[in-house]
C-alpha cells in the first residue's frame, strides 16, 4: 500500500517542498504570538505530551484519511485535557500534513490555541512489508523522500513543528518487518543536523530517533555500537520508550504478586503490581541514562511513547498475564504523569484516541485499545474525573459528547478488573 501512497501522494508533497524552502514566511510570523522552542516545552510539565493518530476506521486508506474538521475536533479535546504536544508517527500518509493544517486553522481562529507537534519520519528497511524477506543491512529507497518529505513540512510550519524523530522503533531488533541498522538512523539524523546548522531548517528544531530503550544502550550489551555512541552524541535529546505492559507477558518477574504480598486483598495486589510497572518504565529510563552518561554525554531524555490498554484477548488478557483493563490503564497513566512531571521528563503517552487499524482483523486486540478515549468518544476511566469536573463540556468527538465509559458505573468498571497471576503460577 505504500508504494500506492507515495505515488498519489507525491504531487501534494512536491508543491510543499516548493514553497518551503524558505525560512519563515511574513505569514507565518504574524501568525506566531509567542516562540517556544522544543527546549522550552520538552519536560516543562505545562506543556503535557501524548501520542496521536486521528484514525477511526479499519484502514488508513488514502479515501479514509482523518478529516481537517474531525482532526480539529480531536485538537480541541486534547487542549482542554492539558495537551499541548503531539507525537506522530510518518508523512507519507496525509494525516501528518492534515494535522498541520487543522492546527493552523485553530490558531488563526483563536490566537491563544497552542499546539506543537514531533513529527515523524517513518524509517525501514530494504523490503519492508513487501512479503519479501526484509533487508536489515540495506535502508529501504523510500526513506529519503519521507526525510525530505518531513524537513518540508517544519519548513512549512515552524511555529508548529518543534522536534523531528527519525524512525520509530525502528533500531529493536523485535521489530523484524522493518528494522534498520544504528548507521542508518544516524546518517538521516545527521543530514537534518546538517540542514538545521546550514540554515535550511529552523534554527531551533531538535532532531531525534524514537525507539525502544534497548535500542539506546539499555539493554543488552550487543546494541552498544558505535554508531550508537555516535548517533547518542548527534540527536538533540534522546527519546525512548517503555512498556510495561507488554512485558507483564515477555519479562513477568516484575509483574506477578510475589510470595509475600499474597495475603493482601485482591485490589491491594493490583495498585502493587501497578506500582512495580511504574518501577519497572523507571528502571528503564535509568539504565538508558546510566549508559548515556557512561560516554559522557549529557542530553536530555524523554519518554517518547508508553502505554497501557484497555482490552486484550491475547498475551495480556484473561488467558494470559492479566494485566489489561480501564482501572489499570487509569493507574499507570496517573502513576507515569505524576512521576515524570515532576522529574522534568516529557511523557509522549500513548495514546490519545483507540484506533481499530492496527489489528483490524481482530477487534479486541490489545493494540486497538491503547486509548484513552473510545472511537466513539468515550472518556475511559483514567479522565473520568476530568468529565466530572466539566473538563470537556461542549466538545464532542463524531457528534458524540465526552462521556464516561460503563455509564460512570465503577463497581461495572471493577467487575473487569483481574488479578496479576501468583509468581507461583
Amino acid at each position: 500500500m505504500r508504494t500506492l501512497v507515495k505515488a498519489m501522494f507525491a504531487g501534494m508533497v512536491l508543491l510543499l517542498t516548493l514553497s518551503c524552502n524558505d525560512n519563515k514566511t511574513d505569514q507565518d510570523q504574524s501568525q506566531t504570538k509567542k516562540e517556544v522552542t522544543a527546549k522550552d516545552i520538552l519536560g516543562n510539565p505545562d506543556y503535557m505530551a501524548i501520542s496521536y493518530g486521528g484514525y477511526r476506521l479499519k484502514s488508513r486508506d488514502l479515501t479514509l484519511q482523518p478529516t481537517i474538521s474531525e482532526i480539529k475536533e480531536d485538537m480541541l479535546i486534547l487542549s482542554a485535557m492539558g495537551i499541548r504536544i503531539l507525537r506522530t508517527y510518518n508523512v507519507h500518509l496525509p494525516q501528518a500534513f492534515n494535522i498541520l493544517v487543522a492546527i493552523r486553522e485553530l490558531k488563526e481562529e483563536d490566537p491563544d490555541f497552542e499546539m506543537y507537534v514531533m513529527l515523524g519520519a517513518w524509517i525501514d528497511c530494504k523490503n519492508a512489508w513487501t512479503g519479501q524477506e526484509p533487508d536489515h543491512n540495506v535502508e529501504s529507497v523510500q526513506n529519503e523522500a519521507e526525510i525530505a518529505r518531513a524537513a518540508a513540512l517544519a519548513n512549512q510550519y515552524p511555529d508548529i513543528v518543534k522536534v523531528i524523530a527519525v524512525g520509530n522503533e525502528a533500531m529493536v531488533r523485535w521489530a523484524t518487518s522493518y528494522y534498520v541498522q544504528p548507521s542508518v538512523i544516524l546518517k538521516w539524523v545527521d543530514h537534518l543536523q546538517e540542514l538545521k546548522n546550514g540554515g535550511k531548517l529552523p534554527k531551533d528544531l531538535w532532531i531525534t530517533s524514537s525507539d525502544d530503550f534497548a535500542s539506546w544502550g539499555g539493554g543488552e550489551d550487543s546494541y552498544h555500537t558505535e554508531d550508537l555512541e555516535k548517533l547518542i552524541k548527534a540527536v538533540d535529546y534522546v527519546s525512548m520508550h517503555t512498556y510495561p505492559y507488554h512485558n507483564s507477558h515477555y519479562n513477568p518477574e516484575f509483574w506477578k504478586v510475589p510470595e509475600d504480598e499474597e495475603q493482601l486483598s485482591e485490589i491491594e495486589k493490583v495498585e502493587a503490581a501497578m506500582l512495580r510497572a511504574r518501577d519497572f518504565a523507571k528502571s528503564q529510563y535509568k539504565a538508558v541514562s546510566e549508559y548515556v552518561a557512561s560516554l559522557g554525554v549529557e542530553k536530555p531524555i524523554h519518554i517518547g511513547e508508553t502505554g497501557w490498554a484497555t482490552i486484550s484477548d491475547g498475551h495480556y488478557g484473561p488467558k494470559g498475564s492479566k494485566a489489561t483493563d480501564e482501572y489499570k490503564e487509569g493507574r499507570y497513566h496517573d502513576l507515569m504523569r505524576a512521576w515524570t512531571n515532576a522529574e522534568g521528563i516529557s511523557c509522549f503517552y500513548f495514546e490519545a484516541f483507540d484506533e481499530q487499524w492496527k489489528d483490524a482483523h481482530n477487534a479486541k486486540g490489545s493494540e486497538n485499545h491503547f486509548g484513552l478515549f473510545t472511537i466513539d468518544g468515550k472518556a475511559k476511566y483514567a479522565l473520568w474525573e476530568m468529565v466530572d469536573k466539566g473538563t470537556f463540556k461542549g466538545l464532542t468527538r463524531n457528534g458524540n459528547p465526552i462521556v464516561k465509559t460503563y455509564d460512570g458505573d465503577k463497581e461495572a468498571l471493577m467487575m473487569d478488573v483481574l488479578v496479576p497471576p501468583s509468581i507461583n503460577e
